[in-house]
């Protein structure tokens, strides 16, 4: 059997990414760039969208900005359009897109009946509908090229669901489910011309869960604590540590690989406490 050096390259494959303006969103979007790939950079902030897009191709890299809203059907369909005249495919659709909302919540002071109805909408519409429109306006542009892989962001909040973010965990659960179900629906309907997986990372410091984790002078907080305490490897993630995975599902690597959730978590996952 010969074996090629470039299986795991992702050289000149167009990369689609939505919410890439987030921490884990802008270390991607640079590192899928340094490999020779097309990034396309989707998000809903034009000065943050556009200045990733910027700084990729100072660096050498080749980058297009396109403002979406993942919650709005008109915006992903104008952004397909958009691509559909420029590349006419897409090889790789990252669904970063995602996050919680105040409301959706359950402090230690409240009880369930206190969550905000609206913001638990919100927080499924941003997560779960937010993964399932961008896959459904994009899904023709990926039939158009001879691999393709959709990568959804799940959490570990998916299947160990944890005190406070309800209405977070809940819809990272079903995006674990719509990925495995659609895994199935494209083999069958499409000949196995795309695969669906997804990525659960454990925990980093992002915007969103900084305050969460750390205190105002950078010291563990009560629930950071409680994480690193039941996290193997003792510390928290970093950015370049989704990298590996990230580009494994890209590439012809794991081309028999479809319906599967990796972990990327220093062990959180595995861990009874015990």
């Amino acid at each position: 059997m010969n074996y090629t050096p470039s299986l795991f390259s992702i050289d000149k494959k167009i990369i689609v990414i939505t919410g890439a303006t987030g921490v884990l969103g802008m270390a991607l979007s640079r590192y899928l760039a340094s490999q020779d790939s097309q990034m396309i950079i989707m998000g809903r902030n034009p000065e943050k969208t556009n200045n990733l897009a910027k700084d990729i191709i100072k660096s050498g890299g080749k980058a297009e900005a396109l403002l979406i809203d993942v919650t709005c059907e008109e915006t992903l369909e104008n952004a397909a359009t958009s691509l559909k005249e420029k590349f006419g495919k897409i090889d790789v659709l990252i669904n970063m897109a995602g996050g919680n909302m105040e409301g959706a919540v359950i402090q230690p002071d409240q009880n369930f009946v206190d969550f905000d109805t609206n913001a638990l909408r919100d927080v499924l519409d941003l997560n779960y509908f937010g993964t399932v429109l961008s896959i459904k306006k994009m899904l023709p542009l990926l039939l158009e090229s001879n691999e393709a892989s959709i990568i959804n962001i799940s959490s570990m909040a998916a299947t160990r669901p944890m005190t406070r973010v309800m209405g977070y965990a809940s819809a990272k659960a079903a995006v674990e489910n719509i990925t495995k179900w659609l895994a199935v629906e494209f083999s069958h309907k499409y000949e196995q011309k795309i695969r669906v997986n997804a990525i659960a990372p454990g925990f980093f410091l992002t915007e969103q869960n900084r305050t969460l984790l750390l205190d105002s002078k950078n010291n563990l907080t009560d629930r950071g604590a409680k994480i690193i305490e039941n996290t193997p490897m003792g510390r928290f993630g970093h950015p370049d540590e989704l990298f590996g995975a990230v580009q494994w599902l890209s590439s012809e690597a794991s081309k028999f690989v479809t319906g599967t959730v990796v972990a990327v978590d220093g062990g959180f996952d595995s861990y009874a406490g015990v």
